[in-house]
């Protein structure tokens, strides 16, 4: 199943397409594992299955045991939980310094926000997760949110809107993850088509609408405020929980199929994503539901 967000949609990581080109038709004697073929801890590949390898398959010890070649073991679920854990606390630590320092510099925050946009394209578009761009955009991303946040908790009407937005995040996330587990929501190849179709309709209004707001002045389609406004924000918080189905999948898989343990760097990665989108599509809409 390949996942809409596109850190895993890159590199076809799923249960479908294989990650990595690892999907390859099972060799002679390989495990059913569609993985089998190029994983490290596959027969072939294992250094412990060499026949020199006086362990090996129940040989003699008749001759010296070759160099040890160290092995990248598979991802676990405990990787995935501790690169979230950082990614999020670095965007935490910068959200602290951006809600402290930058509510008054807004340009500087946005030029952060936009920086760490392209970060996440660089990362995006790499083959290998790379922990510093990852990390650089979570400090970057939270210097933009901290700073934005602060900013309309200042607004009149808007005194606590970013801790709702928070509450409403976590909200979400347990959520999705309960009809997850519990298959309530079920990550299918119509699902994934449902999914991606919607967020490109949505991404789709939401630039046409800047457009009007560039050229035409005012709220461009009014998608900021009053009914539609609130629409379209309850559609933006329901796409990013979809979303999360998707990551969950891609991480279930990962794990299954024994991914790299580097590829938990990716998992944090694209749930952070995910999680940034939710609370952004949040506090606009509480934002809008409060001024109102």
């Amino acid at each position: 199943m390949r996942s809409s967000n596109p850190v895993f949609s890159r590199r076809g990581f799923s249960r479908d397409t294989g990650y990595a080109g690892f999907n390859a038709p099972p060799q002679a004697g390989a495990a059913a594992n569609p993985y089998a073929g190029a994983n490290p801890y596959a027969q072939g590949g294992n250094p412990y299955a060499d026949p020199t390898n006086p362990y090996a398959q129940g040989q003699p010890a008749t001759q010296a045991p070759p160099q040890y070649t160290p092995q990248t073991r598979p991802m676990t679920m405990d990787d995935v939980v501790a690169r979230t854990g950082m990614t999020l606390g670095t965007v935490i630590a910068g959200a602290t310094v951006g809600w402290i320092f930058l509510t008054g510099s807004l340009g500087f925050a946005i030029g952060a926000g936009l920086v760490a946009m392209v970060l996440a394209l660089v990362q995006s578009f790499k083959r290998k997760p790379s922990p510093a761009l990852i990390l650089g955009y979570a400090a970057l991303e939270g210097l933009f949110l901290g700073a934005l946040s602060g900013y309309i908790n200042g607004l009149p009407n808007m005194n606590g809107a970013p801790m709702q937005a928070v509450l409403g995040t976590m909200a979400v996330f347990v959520a999705m993850l309960v009809a997850y587990k519990t298959r309530i929501v079920r990550v299918t190849a119509r699902f994934t088509r449902f999914v991606l179709i919607a967020a490109m309709g949505f991404v789709l209004l939401s630039l046409v609408n800047v457009l009007f707001m560039a050229f035409g002045g005012g709220e461009g389609l009014g998608f900021r405020s009053g009914g539609l406004g609130i629409v379209f924000g309850i559609v933006g918080v329901v796409l990013g929980a979809l979303f999360l189905a998707l990551d969950f999948k891609q991480v279930e898989d990962g794990i299954a199929y024994g991914a790299p343990r580097e590829e938990s760097w990716l998992a944090a990665f694209g749930l952070t994503l995910t999680l940034v989108w939710i609370y952004m599509e949040m506090l606009r809409l509480i934002s809008i539901l409060r001024g109102d």
